[in-house]
């Protein structure tokens, strides 16, 4: 199955595969400055392209799609399950199923609505029964009843998320290889 283009993320890929320093970030896993250096340069360009929460939502999932693969740290992304759209399942969908404790959500809600933000996340609690493996990436920062991360130029906490990720599958050994030590 092939994705559909969108400028968003060519765009994104595009910067990354132009950028001198990027490589050297990742071989030394400085995934943090990976990130910051991708919103630092190509966050005001992405948001003028679709609206403020869909540009981010793009923006995040290209991001941790990325890094997560460079880092080695096994997620699925994009898949559907018992009807629900899944944005990033960390391991897999088999540990989901198995062993809810050792499994994560990330859920990218595109919309800064409130109220569809929690319709989201009560769907995905019907699936990941252990609450706190649900965290929320938003483009602004708004309060919500589980782990955020904010994607923005300022105040941005976004780029804290691969180090939380690879600990959490480090205590909870779905990182086989313990990649990111931390």
């Amino acid at each position: 199955m092939q994705e559909e283009p969108n400028p968003i993320k060519d765009y994104l890929f595009e910067y990354i595969e132009n950028s001198s320093t990027i490589p050297e970030l990742i071989v030394k896993k400085k995934f943090d400055e990976v990130i910051n250096e991708i919103i630092q340069n190509c966050y005001d360009r992405i948001v003028s392209m679709d609206t403020k929460d869909v540009a981010v939502g793009i923006l995040a999932t290209g991001i941790l799609h990325y890094v997560l693969t460079n880092s080695l740290l096994n997620s699925q992304r994009k898949l559907e399950y018992n009807g629900v759209e899944l944005d990033i399942v960390i391991p897999d969908i088999k540990t989901l199923e198995k062993d809810q404790k050792r499994s994560l959500i990330i859920c990218i809600p595109k919309s800064s609505d409130k109220e569809i933000i929690s319709k989201k996340i009560s769907q995905l609690e019907k699936i990941q029964t252990v609450k706190e493996n649900i965290w929320v990436v938003l483009s602004e920062d708004i309060k919500i009843d589980k782990k955020s991360f904010v994607l923005s130029k300022e105040n941005n906490t976004f780029s804290k998320i691969i180090f939380e990720i690879a600990q959490f599958s480090n205590v909870n050994s779905t990182n086989k290889f313990k990649i990111l030590r931390i």
